[in-house]
């Protein structure tokens, strides 16, 4: 059988052969090698970006190579600055991939890999999604997410779906006849595992559950179900589980970086220690220890074209107590710190604690299929939402007076009914928004 998917990437100038023999060996060195290899690794890249990037060198201004934790927190607005200001010495345009943040924290930007540093983030992917015994050279993907909607943009993502074994169901209508027509493709062909936007896919199993179906007894060949790029709760992973029949595993990335933490077989949200290097910091920037909130802070290990040393990226989190260094576990997502809901009373509050409150009542019957909760004022927020009926006002009571008491009373709601929410021009659904 053709090994398509590596056979594209080596074409590409990704040295997938040399990225997996190097992933291979950095797995199976013991915790005092892999300590060693983790040392070395970010005083190389520190040393290198130090000679080679003037916007690096600029950032950290010393000329003595600083101690580790006193190296600047890089954040997304350093990195808005024109590509040709952030490249290292060596790297031009022509000879690294490029790609662009989604901008679902607001502040895009452009960014480089090096080839090789690209290929050792596929050579992380093969392996992770190789725990469930799916191949990318061979496996069918369903996959569902956006696309772009302009003619060559388009048919470019197909021929890249092509190349990828890949199956793409766009995400931008949800409606139930485009539901109905997903169903349909599921019954006909041999997919292997489904990946993708977890909004989107949440909405695909309560339509099947309307409907009283289990995909994988109508689609027998699939293995596993992997969700991305937006929150999972427990809730809807349950759902997912009842109305897909097969384990649903739970990943979490950034385009700039790599795949950050991927649940392994035995459950537990595995950081990649590999190729990155994962920090918990406070507000100080000092590092927190395991089983403590803080900002989570990463760094590249492999990346020489863009330096991305000890980068915040703007997400909350917590490493399990359990976490070693060769093994941290991520035990929760806590959400973007920038998605803060700052109330009258001077408390500042995740907006997912809205929207978690909010789901638990809003979806006990089934009718609301999607919402999304805008802050526009510091008293009043704009909850949208698609349903069959309109939500009624004891449905809306209970609401409010659920957020009271989890949050606090004399906040101001309107509702508004409408027939599709909208979404990034990537597909993804961003759940809370702020415009404070």
């Amino acid at each position: 059988m053709i090994r398509l998917f590596d056979i594209t990437l080596r074409l590409n100038g990704f040295p997938i052969k040399k990225a997996k023999a190097e992933l291979y060996q950095i797995v199976n060195l013991s915790e005092d090698k892999y300590a060693v290899f983790l040392q070395n690794k970010k005083k190389e890249i520190v040393d290198f970006h130090l000679k080679n990037n003037s916007f690096y060198q600029e950032l950290v201004g010393s000329t003595i190579a600083p101690k580790w934790e006193d190296l600047p927190i890089l954040n997304k607005q350093n990195l808005q600055k024109p590509l040709e200001e952030r490249l290292s010495k060596g790297y031009s345009l022509k000879d690294v991939y490029l790609n662009k943040t989604s901008g679902s924290s607001g502040t895009p930007f452009i960014f480089a890999k090096d080839k090789y540093s690209h290929a050792l983030t596929w050579a992380s992917n093969i392996m992770r999604f190789g725990w469930f015994e799916i191949d990318f050279n061979h496996s069918y993907q369903a996959r569902f997410y956006g696309i772009p909607m302009d003619f060559i943009g388009y048919q470019k993502e197909r021929f890249k779906d092509f190349l990828s074994q890949r199956f793409r169901f766009p995400v931008f209508d949800l409606s139930d006849e485009i539901l109905e027509k997903f169903l349909k493709k599921f019954k006909s062909k041999k997919f292997d595992y489904v990946n993708g936007y977890t909004s989107s896919i949440v909405l695909f199993a309560k339509y099947l559950e309307k409907k009283n179906i289990v995909l994988n007894e109508i689609c027998p060949t699939l293995k596993a179900c992997f969700v991305t790029s937006e929150m999972l709760f427990e809730s809807d992973k349950k759902l997912l589980e009842k109305q897909f029949g097969i384990p649903i595993i739970n990943e979490y990335g950034a385009s700039e970086l790599d795949l950050i933490a991927f649940e392994n077989p035995q459950g537990e949200w595995q950081i990649n220690a590999e190729t990155l290097f994962v920090e918990i910091l406070d507000e100080n920037n000092k590092v927190l220890p395991y089983g403590k909130e803080g900002r989570i802070v990463i760094s590249s290990l492999f990346n020489k074209a863009n330096p991305f040393i000890r980068y915040d990226i703007g997400d909350i989190g917590i490493l399990d107590e359990k976490s070693t260094l060769q093994k941290p576990i991520l035990k929760k997502l806590i959400g973007r710190t920038n998605d803060v809901a700052i109330l009258p009373s001077g408390k500042k509050s995740p907006g997912l604690t809205f929207y978690y409150v909010t789901k638990s009542i809003i979806e006990d019957d089934g009718n609301v299929k999607e919402f999304i909760i805008k802050q526009t004022t510091l008293d009043s927020f704009e909850i949208e939402y698609v349903a069959e009926t309109a939500l009624v006002s004891d449905q809306i009571q209970k609401i409010e007076e659920a957020i009271a008491l989890y949050l606090e009373p004399n906040l101001n709601f309107t509702f508004t009914r409408k027939t599709v929410l909208e979404r990034t021009n990537r597909g993804k659904l961003k759940q809370f928004k702020s415009h404070l």
